[in-house]
């Protein structure tokens, strides 16, 4: 089995048939009766499988695309995504097969084939390799179509939520050798200008969380506002303290005098876990340390586009093995009191982070109701420390198959 051959096939294909593609040529390699792609859901909640009507005189006019949605609760899928584990399913004589389509611990979907005898483990890890290819072939194509971004919205979005998501990092897992780091937005009914942002250079992990004062569109343009300046002085270098100065200044200009923004910004130095944070009016960071989750104590400066006054960067020190938590006040206000962060860190620390992020999620809407009146935002980093290594072909740092 050529895993250059099944590449070639893909990138021949036009954008949004790069699937189809891959699907007919795999079918072939692996002899199985049916090849598909599910892809995560945007609420985190299902997985969806994207098809297209092909019947002859089908107007091809960009209507004819179809979806099915698959719940991920305590399903199969569900540990697939999570565990980033390859599972085998014996299913009425046939053998179904879910791998893992992850890039950098980023849970883009799951590959799905139904074959005919239990397969080898020969073709177990084609088929892991294989999905990992495909993972780089979506990423590269989605530039190109709005089709798989179509699929993954269970709801539609308002003006302001789609100016909210272009905001946030094209992926929210990412697995280097020496940290994890995952985040996630539960937005609010209306968008409550919420957003989290990070970057890896050679010598340091940049981390920005913020909370936009307000909600809909007038918050979405002010984190917009705050967002671009960051990325802005940050792709120029700049340390936290250079980075807030500059966000501050330009609230300062350009927003109304009731605006502000809450934020923290990080540096962490790859080569020993010193950090820098600015927090500027925002909730205090948590820290599982040793099975222990605590606050950790901050000073809390005023918010950006208050007041022109320099922010004093903060010292931090990670130690491997320390879990890192960054919140905004969706998960402390009054109709999300039940949440209790620090007892979910605790009862969690065998977990990925971004199984983290996404229960804290599914707290929050429980103990709401689903009617959170702000968003809820949290970024956790796993500091693993500069001897720290990963597998990068099975996504998250382990690719074992289970057979059920």
């Amino acid at each position: 089995m050529d895993l250059r051959r099944l590449l070639a096939a893909v990138e021949e294909a036009q954008p949004i048939e790069v699937v189809d593609s891959l699907a007919a040529e795999l079918a072939g390699m692996v002899d199985a009766a049916q090849v598909s792609l599910l892809i995560a859901n945007f609420s985190g909640t299902a997985v969806v499988r994207l098809s297209h009507v092909t019947g002859e005189g089908e107007l091809r006019d960009g209507h004819n695309e179809r979806t099915e949605s698959l719940s991920l609760d305590d399903s199969v899928y569900q540990r697939v995504l999570f565990t980033q584990d390859l599972e085998v399913v014996e299913d009425g004589g046939h053998f179904r097969v879910l791998v893992p389509v992850t890039e950098r611990g980023d849970a883009i979907g799951i590959l799905e084939l139904s074959l005919p005898r239990r397969p080898s483990t020969e073709i177990l890890d084609y088929l892991v390799a294989a999905a990992h290819a495909l993972s780089y072939v979506l990423i590269a194509s989605r530039r190109h179509t709005d089709l798989f971004e179509w699929a993954q919205r269970d709801i539609p979005f308002s003006l302001a939520a789609e100016i909210q998501r272009r905001l946030l990092p094209s992926a929210y897992t990412a697995e280097c050798g020496s940290f994890t780091i995952a985040g996630w937005l539960e937005p609010a009914h209306d968008a409550g200008g919420d957003t989290f942002d990070y970057s890896i250079d050679r010598e340091h992990l940049y981390v920005s969380i913020t909370d936009a004062v307000g909600h809909s569109t007038q918050a979405a343009l002010l984190a917009t506002l705050t967002v671009a300046s960051l990325r802005n002085t940050r792709r120029t270098l700049a340390s936290p303290a250079e980075q807030a100065a500059e966000v501050n200044t330009t609230l300062l200009a350009q927003a109304r005098e009731d605006q502000f923004v809450t934020g923290q910004l990080i540096r962490i130095r790859l080569a020993d876990g010193s950090a820098e944070l600015i927090n500027a009016g925002h909730p205090q960071p948590f820290r599982l340390r040793d099975g222990r989750a605590r606050p950790i104590e901050v000073a809390t400066e005023l918010p950006f586009g208050v007041e022109t006054a320099p922010y004093t960067v903060q010292s931090l020190e990670l130690q491997p093995g320390d879990r890192l938590l960054l919140v905004t006040d969706g998960y402390l206000e009054r109709n999300a009191v039940r949440v209790d962060v620090e007892r979910i860190l605790a009862a969690t620390v065998d977990r990925h982070p971004r199984q983290i992020v996404q229960e804290l999620a599914s707290q929050v809407l429980e103990a709401t109701a689903g009617r959170l009146r702000d968003d809820a935002t949290a970024v956790c980093i796993d500091w693993i420390g500069p001897e720290g290594s990963r597998n990068a072909t099975g996504g998250s740092s382990r690719s074992r198959a289970t057979a059920v």
